[in-house]
C-alpha cells in the first residue's frame, strides 16, 4: 500500500545516516514525504519524563534552519526528486498545533527505539492520525552518539552522510 502522505519526525541533531534509512523506508512507500524537524523552537521544547535529554539545549545545538540545510542538501546529493518532499517544523511538545503542519491524510511512520518513540506514537495517534511503529529495527547510529564524537574529535564523519560531514565541519568550533 502506497500512502499520499508518509512523515518522519526527528530532531536530526545532526541529521545521521540511520535518519537517511528512516527517510528511505518512507519514501518507497509514500507519494509524497514530509520531513518533520521537532523541537524547531527552544522556547516551545518541553521536558518529557519518557526521555531524560531530549529537552537539554546542550542536546538540541543545530536550528531549524540548518536542520532543514542539512536534510535538504542531503536528499538532493541521494538523487531525491524535492518536489515530492516536504520540511516542516513540528513542535512535538504542543499537540493543539500539529494541523498546522501535519496535512490530512498524513501516515506517520515512529521507528520506535524506546519509551519516548512508542509515548509519540501513541500520542499523534490520539490527536487522530495514522500512525505506523515500526519497532523491528536495530539502533546502530544516535544523535547523542554523534554529538558526544563532535565534543570529543572523535570517529563520527562515517556516522552521516557526506553532506552532513562537510556542513558539521563549517561549524566544528560549536562542538568544543
Amino acid at each position: 500500500m502506497r500512502f499520499q502522505y508518509g512523515m518522519i519526525l526527528g530532531r536530526f541533531q545532526p541529521f545521521h545516516l540511520e535518519h537517511l534509512r528512516y527517510f528511505r523506508m518512507v519514501w518507497e512507500r509514500s507519494e509524497r514525504v514530509i520531513v518533520g524537524i521537532t523541537n524547531p523552537d527552544p522556547s516551545t521544547i518541553r521536558a518529557d519524563e519518557s526521555s531524560d535529554h531530549r529537552h537539554l539545549p546542550e542536546e538540541n545545538p543545530l536550528t531549524f534552519i540548518e536542520r532543514l540545510e542539512m536534510i535538504q542538501d542531503t536528499l538532493q546529493a541521494e538523487g531525491y526528486p524535492m518536489e515530492r518532499i516536504f520540511i516542516v517544523p513540528v513542535p512535538i511538545h504542543h499537540p493543539d498545533r500539529w494541523r498546522h503542519y501535519i496535512p490530512d491524510g498524513t501516515t506517520i511512520f515512529v521507528v520506535a527505539y524506546s519509551p519516548w518513540e512508542r509515548k509519540k506514537a501513541e500520542r499523534l495517534r490520539s490527536a487522530g492520525f495514522e500512525v505506523v511503529v515500526v519497532d523491528n529495527l536495530k539502533k546502530e547510529i544516535s544523535g547523542q552518539q554523534v554529538r558526544s564524537l563532535l565534543r570529543s574529535d572523535g570517529n563520527w564523519e562515517n556516522l552521516v552522510p557526506p553532506t552532513v560531514a562537510r556542513f558539521l565541519h563549517q561549524r566544528l568550533e560549536r562542538w568544543k
